[in-house]
């Protein structure tokens, strides 16, 4: 069986499949969301620390 040429793989030029502007845009929200987990992280983390600080009222 021979199998003809440009059928099967990954052969032959790639497509175009998105717009610059709808990659910068995903590029974008990626990078707001990294930097708002990061945020959240920094918070969780001062505020454990604070509580820890304050001690056990008894």
């Amino acid at each position: 069986m021979i199998r003809a040429s440009g059928t099967a793989g990954f052969q032959g030029q790639p497509a175009t499949v998105s717009s610059s502007r709808l990659t910068n845009a995903v590029a974008a929200s990626l990078a707001v969301a990294a930097l708002s987990l990061c945020l959240i992280a920094t918070l969780t983390v001062l505020s454990t620390k604070a509580t820890m600080a304050m001690g056990l009222p008894l």
